[in-house]
């Protein structure tokens, strides 16, 4: 349950400082769409998406595809605009700041607060009510209300995988091959004797290894337990009460900063874990791995399985949870650029209501870039693969509702019933549509952020001692301004508590 304070989230988080303060540009609408030709319908349109991704040759031609089915049902076109993922902070942010025609952009988090704050997003309540009754139809009511900002919706969480819990995976191949019994696993601290056998045995194996690069080994533990409110600096360790505290004070965090310690020191993890960018994933890949501790949902161990190419055991240490986190990390939001608020709305709206428009978008063309191979499973071509596909862009979980698409044939088939029962039965954080403003403590944020940098990920990854440096990081938290944090975090939350 220990993620590393991630740098970056905390600078995104303090870059959203601006947070709900002033509005540069107005949130009405610059268009109602209503206008329309002489017979009364609506005049014709082409709608600008713009979001993140790696190049597809044939985006083009997906497009193209899209529009017929948005030409026929709204009058409008689609022009899907691809930012390279390294130049999406200053594209998206220049194009929001320009007059370019935006109709849609993918938002959430830190880009999503600054966004708001500098008034480059429509309020899109109004706009729901009038087109949005699909969207209204694919969520929860907690859910969907779960991005206000001051009582109003900016944008809309795409419909993917809002809960998690924790969870370890490992090779069968080295389970079986020792003979490890892995079901009276429960907690981490149960995970010392099989990591012992691997690491005698398997000397050249690193037995445990980190879910992303810049994650520590604790990352997915902590995201998948507590309620992190945005940014980790106050915490709610009891999703049932609102009583924010420090994480680095808490007897779990020590306890959890103890293990990695002894795992480290064992030699389960690699000794330039706290600086390597190496991925337990790359290390299974190429046979040298074990174990990760990771995000656990419907489909996680067979996707993982498909990136390192061998089959996984996987053991559950917890139930699932969402909070407002979770949820609000992937949105779409029509921006004050856009000529037509409503026909974007109302696109919008497709891409959480037909199946047929969401499936291009997520997978591209039948017959070219896939074919069914069941009632709702698919798989590609012959004489097609990853390394040659016009159209592999694989990123359902951006683009409004990802349950209505089709399930890859390495998938369970009924992936997705399988994803709306995980994330329905989730138990929901009590501070579910609470938005922290950062502006009131921007100053002590900044001088927490370097400490964090400092202590971190030495702690949790097992490279530097908990005993003599946790109380380091402590009292340098303190003398940054946590306290000052916690205490601003806890007043805004009573606040919303009071008002909601």
């Amino acid at each position: 349950m220990f993620k590393k304070i991630s740098t970056t989230v905390l600078a995104l988080t303090m870059t959203a400082s601006l947070v709900l303060a002033g509005c540069g540009k107005s949130n009405e609408p610059a268009n109602n769409g209503q206008n329309g030709t002489d017979d009364g319908g609506l005049p014709p349109y082409e709608i600008n998406m713009v979001f993140y991704g790696p190049p597809q040759k044939d985006l083009d031609e997906v497009a193209a595809e899209m529009s017929k089915i948005t030409k026929e049902k709204i009058n409008a076109t689609v022009k899907l605009v691809r930012i390279e993922p390294a130049a999406w902070a200053e594209q998206s942010i220049l194009m929001l700041t320009g007059n370019e025609q935006v109709d849609l952009i993918v938002t959430g988090g830190g880009d999503y607060s600054r966004q708001v704050a500098q008034g480059q997003l429509v309020a899109l309540d109004e706009l729901v009510q009038k087109h949005g009754q699909g969207i209204v139809k694919a969520f929860e009511p907690e859910v969907l209300g779960a991005s206000k900002v001051n009582g109003q919706t900016y944008a809309i969480p795409t419909n993917r995988d809002f809960a998690s819990h924790p969870i370890i995976l490992m090779r069968q191949d080295m389970l079986d091959k020792y003979k490890l019994d892995i079901s009276n696993i429960k907690t981490i601290d149960d995970l010392d004797a099989i990591y012992k056998v691997i690491h005698e045995n398997e000397p050249n194996v690193n037995v445990l290894g980190k879910a992303s690069a810049a994650a520590s080994i604790a990352n997915r533990l902590l995201e998948t337990r507590w309620d992190i409110l945005g940014d980790y600096i106050g915490v709610l360790p009891n999703l049932d009460e609102l009583k924010v505290v420090n994480l680095y004070e808490t007897p779990e965090y020590a306890d959890m900063l103890n293990t990695i310690r002894r795992w480290y020191q064992a030699g389960y993890i690699h000794k330039d874990a706290a600086t390597s960018k190496e991925t337990a994933v790359d290390y299974i890949k190429a046979n040298i791995g074990f174990s990760v501790i990771n995000k656990g949902k419907p489909g996680a161990v067979g996707q993982t399985e498909n990136r390192v190419d061998t089959k996984l055991a996987s053991v559950d240490i917890g139930s699932q949870i969402t909070s407002t986190t979770s949820i609000t990390s992937i949105m779409l939001g029509i921006p004050t650029n856009s000529k037509d608020p409503d026909r974007a709305m109302m696109f919008l709206d497709l891409l959480y209501s037909d199946p047929d428009l969401v499936n291009l978008i997520n997978w591209g063309i039948q017959d070219k870039h896939y074919v069914k191979v069941g009632d709702s499973s698919i798989d590609f071509p012959p004489g097609v693969d990853a390394s040659n596909s016009g159209f592999n862009l694989r990123q359902g979980w951006m683009f409004g509702n990802q349950l209505l698409s089709y399930t890859w044939a390495t998938d369970v088939p009924n992936l997705w019933q399988e994803m709306d029962k995980y994330n329905r039965e989730a138990k929901k954080s009590a501070a579910l549509g609470f938005t922290y403003n950062p502006i009131p403590v921007k100053t002590e944020l900044a001088a927490i952020t370097n400490v964090t940098r400092q202590y971190a990920m030495g702690l949790e990854t097992g490279t530097i001692d908990p005993e003599v440096n946790l109380p380091k990081f402590i009292a340098a938290l303190k003398a940054a301004g946590i306290d000052k944090v916690i205490a601003e975090k806890q007043k805004q939350l009573d606040e919303w508590a009071k008002n909601k």
